[in-house]
């Protein structure tokens, strides 16, 4: 009696046992989900990082060295051509000062000497006691040293005080703006020395002035992407300063050499910038510029993270659902991307169930939380 109960109970245990394993291995597969493809736009894009300068700026230099006496504008300014920006004070060189003042002096002795023969030969040809001819060569002489006397005077003015009698405004003294725009900066104060620009000296900037109504794009391309663009091509201009907002600009500049940095070639470009009044964009802003290297609209397209490729061959492919939970491998050719939506040229339809290979089903994932 003892042995069959014992028995007996070892029985249930063992129907026990496999009826849970049985329980479990009725469960099902794993369940994929699927998507279908679609119709869409595709933009392949680069990005360009650089920053939005003036077209036009020009730096401000003086005609004369000297001390700057008086500023009359500040950055930020607005000005027109021929407005004054400051004024110098000239401060002369003793040799040129000495040489100067040495031909005044021997300029006023012709001056007086000629004056004299003058004076009397005007008499005695008044009296005809001398030829209208002789009298003329002595008016002439007489006229000559006047003239000499005055150069040599301005010429004295000029080194002494950088202008001369009678120049006004329009002494080498007074810095004026060369272009209207905005001043952008001022790097000297009153009382700083500056330097006349000539041929052998670039000279002292006293301001910088640009307008601030043109502005360019001015960045740099990978050489990958340098021979995909073209002048005449669309960007899109972000500034780093200015949130949410974008401004066209055309490209009308590609370098023709690059540069190495940090080992890979850059190139330059510039594009014109189109602004509004929305915002006022300061020079130097950092940019970024959205370049389109190519566009198709309305080409049949997949999600990239729905491609597969194979290990042996590299080549893509996806998985196309053909029953219940049963998938066949169907290889792709792929056109352009955009880094999330890719074209698909051939293998699959607009109908096609594509396995989501990297995500299960709702239900499986439940299923697996609660084990």
């Amino acid at each position: 009696m003892k042995k069959t109960i014992i028995f007996g109970a070892i029985g249930v245990a063992l129907i026990a046992v496999l009826a849970w394993f049985g329980a479990k291995n009725s469960k099902s597969p794993i369940e994929y989900e699927t998507e279908n493809p679609f119709k869409t736009n595709i933009v392949r894009k680069t990005v360009a990082t650089g920053k939005v300068i003036p077209l036009e700026e020009v730096e401000i230099k003086p005609k004369v060295s000297g001390i700057i006496d008086n500023i009359y504008v500040e950055e930020g300014a607005k000005v027109k051509v021929g407005d004054l920006i400051a004024t110098i004070r000239v401060v002369p060189n003793v040799q040129s000062l000495n040489s100067a003042q040495g031909n005044v002096k021997t300029a006023d002795l012709r001056y007086n000497n000629t004056k004299t023969l003058f004076e009397r030969n005007k008499g005695l040809f008044e009296k005809g006691v001398i030829s209208k001819q002789e009298f003329e060569t002595t008016e002439l002489n007489y006229n000559n040293a006047k003239e000499e006397l005055r150069n040599a005077q301005n010429n004295l003015d000029i080194i002494k005080k950088g202008s001369a009698a009678g120049m006004g405004k329009t002494a080498n003294t007074f810095v004026k703006a060369e272009i209207s725009g905005t001043v952008l900066e001022i790097p000297v104060r009153i009382g700083n020395q500056v330097i006349e620009s000539n041929t052998f000296n670039a000279g002292t900037t006293i301001a910088t002035i640009a307008d601030m109504t043109k502005m360019i794009f001015e960045g740099k391309v990978d050489e990958a992407e340098v021979g995909k663009i073209k002048k005449g091509t669309i960007l899109e201009v972000s500034l780093g300063a200015i949130e949410k907002k974008k401004y066209p600009a055309k490209l009308n500049f590609i370098a023709p050499k690059g540069t190495e940095e940090n080992g890979a070639v850059q190139f330059k470009i510039k594009g014109d910038v189109t602004l509004d009044d929305e915002f006022f964009v300061r020079a130097g802003y950092s940019a970024n510029a959205d370049i389109v290297l190519e566009k198709k609209d309305s080409v049949l397209a997949i999600k990239e993270a729905l491609l597969q490729f194979d290990k042996k061959t590299e080549k893509p492919y996806v998985e196309i659902k053909t029953g219940d939970q049963v998938f066949e491998k169907r290889d792709v050719e792929l056109g352009i991307s955009d880094g999330v939506n890719v074209e698909i040229l051939s293998g699959v339809t607009i109908k096609d169930d594509i396995k989501i290979w990297n995500k299960t089903s709702k239900k499986e994932e439940e299923e697996k939380e609660n084990n």
